[in-house]
């Protein structure tokens, strides 16, 4: 546990949660500043940062937890799709330094975007990126 992560107080019990889903390894809860109803966060019972930071197990299971989360939110919920979201590092937006997902329902109309509608790269800029990760 990392003595100034919020999540890793929310895991140990001292700061409070609507945790709605538990395993060995994850544990979920609804985000306090959500994107739409229903909106979750899973999270790893033990700290890191980023995605390259866990073990192949551990986002095994953590990607089997945000399976199980996804699946109560639409049975229950009954959205009609959802976004799962990873921000990892500052320049995309993680906020707290502890891996989690965010696991947001979706329904038609809903207004959120996540990809800007007027941003299309050309050919010959995906072609420069496409050539540096071939």
């Amino acid at each position: 546990m990392a003595q100034d992560c919020v999540f890793c107080k929310i895991i140990a019990g001292k700061i409070p949660s609507r945790k709605f889903y538990e395993d060995d390894v994850v544990i979920a809860f609804l985000d306090i500043n959500p994107a739409s109803q229903g909106h979750s966060l899973v999270v790893p019972k033990e700290h890191f940062k980023l995605i390259m930071d866990g073990t192949d197990a551990q986002i095994q299971k953590i990607f089997l937890g945000v399976k199980k989360v996804a699946e109560r939110l639409k049975s229950r919920l009954g959205f009609e799709g959802f976004n799962i979201l990873i921000n990892q590092g500052l320049e995309a937006g993680q906020v707290i330094n502890h891996f989690h997902i965010h696991v947001i329902p979706r329904v038609k109309g809903d207004g959120l975007h996540v990809h800007p509608p007027d941003r299309k790269p050309t050919d010959a800029e995906l072609d420069r990126v496409f050539a540096k990760l071939k």
